[in-house]
């Protein structure tokens, strides 16, 4: 069958990986501006985004031609993980991005959100993927918690409940709301260290 524009990613991805180049061509045109958009959404800056989208898209063949990829079809939120992930890696090398440990300038005992590890600006949907991604990886970080510190932590991040509501749920101060809190995290900092979690999508 002849790569065309009306083919899905699925059967793109399948003349490409039989050796017709037309195909990922066509895959390049079709969210090459969306990708490279949601870089410079990132990166802020026009020389970089251009250099990590190279590289994601060289990533990107490299993966096909590997065989690892297994996304039924869904080629767009693959190829965006790798320039997410592409994207946090240069903020790493250029000390833009917080680190683990790393608190506000307030004190310890302030809600430190270690949910905005990775900000992004827009609300759109690969933004929402990727937030859901990064989500689900430190609600496993939270089953090494103890069952109070757990608790606060769930009600708080995904309840979206205010200290003062669960301090009342709970019949606990709020310094005792706070106090958890504040343990959940120094907690979860060390989990994060020790077994080297990296908070991207992979």
């Amino acid at each position: 069958m002849e790569a065309n524009k009306s083919s899905t990613d699925q059967v793109l991805v399948k003349q490409y990986l039989a050796g017709n180049e037309v195909a990922f061509e066509i895959l390049l045109g079709r969210y090459k501006d969306r990708i490279f958009s949601y870089l410079m959404s990132l990166l802020k800056n026009r020389k970089l985004a251009e250099d990590v989208f190279q590289d994601a898209f060289f990533k990107i063949i490299k993966t096909l031609k590997k065989g690892k990829y297994n996304e039924e079809g869904k080629f767009l939120p693959w190829a965006m993980r790798i320039a997410h992930n592409l994207a946090i890696d240069q903020f790493r090398k250029q000390k833009k991005m917080p680190t683990v440990g790393q608190t506000t300038s307030k004190s310890e005992d302030d809600d430190f959100d270690i949910f905005s590890l990775v900000k992004i600006e827009e609300n759109n949907v690969e933004d929402q993927m990727i937030d859901d991604q990064i989500k689900n990886d430190v609600t496993k970080l939270l089953d090494h918690l103890p069952d109070e510190q757990r608790e606060i932590v769930f009600l708080r991040h995904f309840k979206e409940m205010s200290f003062k509501d669960i301090a009342e749920m709970k019949n606990i101060s709020i310094n005792t709301a706070l106090g958890r809190m504040r343990y959940a995290l120094i907690n979860l900092r060390k989990i994060i260290e020790e077994h080297k979690v990296m908070l991207t999508v992979q």
